[in-house]
């Protein structure tokens, strides 16, 4: 880095932002399969979270891809670095006092690591969707499977790439078999657990 670049002290700080929204800043990082309900998931805890008055953001792959990351493709080389770009901007939005919630596939353990290594303990946790690739198979809604198939994709997650599945993540959810509301409950009862939310928050006595 530049040693002309230093890093400015905000005086409104993070504890200030998050006192005022009456609920904690982390990072959920979905993770998964192509197919596997990551976003699906993702914005429906976003909107129950909202209903209960937090203050959220889902940073969705696609969509990520049309903007910030259009430049990359889907090299190794690239997909570390579409997950860096999306840990460095997560942890600017917790540091704002919003609940990020990102929706990636994000293969690599090492690169679900090297977000968990720019936030402190607690900040990141990385929820797991479980769905075998037959399933997602049988949903992919965009076709990239078949594609992929017949050999239209290359670097396919799960077909032609390796999906490295998470060790030990704080959470995980059966997408492939469970049920949206009972996936999304089952984070919800995490976040009451560990304090990152209320109880009260959590059945929705706050709704603006």
């Amino acid at each position: 880095m530049n040693k002309n670049i230093v890093w400015h002290n905000a005086v409104v700080q993070r504890e200030m932002r998050q006192k005022l929204n009456s609920h904690k800043s982390f990072i959920l990082w979905f993770t998964g399969l192509s197919g596997a309900g990551k976003s699906t998931l993702a914005h429906r805890l976003e909107e129950i979270l909202y209903t209960r008055g937090c203050r959220t953001y889902v940073f969705d792959g696609d969509n990520v891809r049309h903007g910030l990351c259009s430049d990359l493709g889907f090299s190794d080389q690239d997909r570390h670095e579409n997950i860096r770009r999306i840990g460095e901007m997560s942890k600017l939005f917790i540091d704002a006092g919003v609940i990020a919630l990102t929706a990636f596939i994000s293969p690599y353990r090492k690169d679900r690591d090297v977000v968990r290594s720019l936030v402190v303990d607690g900040d990141f946790i990385e929820i797991y969707c479980n769905a075998t690739v037959e399933v997602c198979e049988t949903r992919d809604p965009k076709g990239l499977y078949r594609k992929a198939r017949a050999g239209e994709i290359a670097e396919f997650t799960g077909i032609s790439s390796p999906y490295e599945t998470p060790i030990e993540p704080e959470i995980s959810v059966d997408t492939g078999t469970d049920n949206l509301d009972d996936c999304a409950g089952r984070i919800l009862d995490y976040l009451v657990a560990k304090n990152l939310i209320t109880e009260a928050l959590s059945e929705g006595k706050n709704k603006p």
